[in-house]
C-alpha cells in the first residue's frame, strides 16, 4: 500500500478536527502528512493552515510552516493569494543577509520544489558572494569559502532544509558526512551522487525531487573535485 493510500484510508472523509487536532499536537511527520489534505476541506481548511502559519509567524521556520506554505500557493483562492502576499511576500523564511545578495527568486524555487532550478541558483549565489571573479567563472575555488558571510550561507541552508521537509541542504549533508566519519567513499554512494567508482552524471543522473536520497542535494560544483565541498561543510557557519 502506498503512503497516499494509507492516507486516504487514516482520513477517508478528510475530518477537520481530526486534521486539525493532528495539525495542533501531532508528531512532525504527522502534520507533514495532513497537512496536503486541508484544502479537500474547503475554506474552514485552508483558515486554519493560515492561522497556523499567522501563529508561527514570530518563530524561526520550521519544515511545517514550509510545508503549509507550499500548500497554500497551490490553491486557487484570491483570499489565500492576499494573505501570503501580506504576511509572506517572500515566503516563510526571514531574509536577512549579511551581504546586499537578494535571495527571494532561490526562495521561489524551492518552495515551488523546483531543485534544478534552485541548484544552479545556489552556485551563483555562492559566486555572488565570493566576488567578481568567481561570478565571472561560476564556480569557486576552495579557499575562498570561507569568505562567505555566516549569515548568508544559513539562509541558503535554511530554505533548502525548510522547502525540502528537512531532506536537502548542507547541514544534512554535513551531518551525513561526520556520520561516516567523513569518509568520502562511504558519503558520495549514500547521498546518491556516486554508484561504485561510477560518478552520476549531471543532470539526468541526479534526483530533482523528493524521491531522493536524503542529503541529495544542493549539488554545489562537486564535479571539480572534493576541496570545495569539504570546505563548505568545514565552514564556521555550522559552529555558531
Amino acid at each position: 500500500m502506498t503512503q497516499s493510500q494509507t492516507n486516504s484510508t487514516q482520513y477517508p472523509s478528510f475530518n477537520i478536527s481530526e486534521l486539525e487536532s493532528q495539525l495542533k499536537s501531532g508528531s512532525e511527520k504527522k502534520q507533514l502528512q495532513v497537512i496536503p489534505y486541508f484544502p479537500e476541506t474547503g475554506d474552514e481548511g485552508l483558515e486554519i493552515l493560515m492561522e497556523f502559519l499567522q501563529q508561527k509567524k514570530s518563530d524561526l521556520p520550521t519544515i511545517v510552516e514550509g510545508k503549509i506554505y507550499q500548500v497554500l500557493r497551490q490553491v486557487k483562492s484570491s483570499k489565500v493569494d492576499d494573505f501570503l502576499q501580506k504576511n509572506f511576500p517572500l515566503g516563510v523564511v526571514p531574509i536577512n543577509p549579511e551581504s546586499n545578495i537578494d535571495y527571494s527568486h532561490l526562495q521561489i524555487k524551492l518552495a515551488h520544489q523546483d531543485f534544478l532550478e534552485a541548484d544552479k541558483l545556489t552556485m551563483q549565489k555562492l559566486c555572488e558572494l565570493v566576488g567578481e571573479a568567481a561570478t565571472q567563472r561560476k564556480w569557486l575555488y576552495f579557499s575562498e569559502v570561507d569568505s562567505i558571510p555566516i549569515p548568508d550561507l544559513k539562509i541558503i541552508n535554511t530554505m533548502w532544509l525548510i522547502y525540502s521537509e528537512g531532506k536537502f541542504g548542507y547541514s544534512v549533508q554535513r551531518e551525513i558526512w561526520l556520520g561516516v566519519g567523513q569518509n568520502w567513499e562511504k558519503f558520495l554512494p549514500k547521498i546518491g551522487w556516486k554508484n561504485g567508482n561510477t560518478w552520476s552524471r549531471y543532470p539526468d543522473q541526479f534526483t530533482w525531487n523528493l524521491s531522493a536520497p536524503k542529503g541529495h542535494l544542493p549539488l554545489s560544483n562537486l564535479l571539480r573535485g572534493v576541496r570545495m565541498f569539504a570546505s563548505i561543510l568545514s565552514h564556521r557557519a555550522w559552529s555558531k
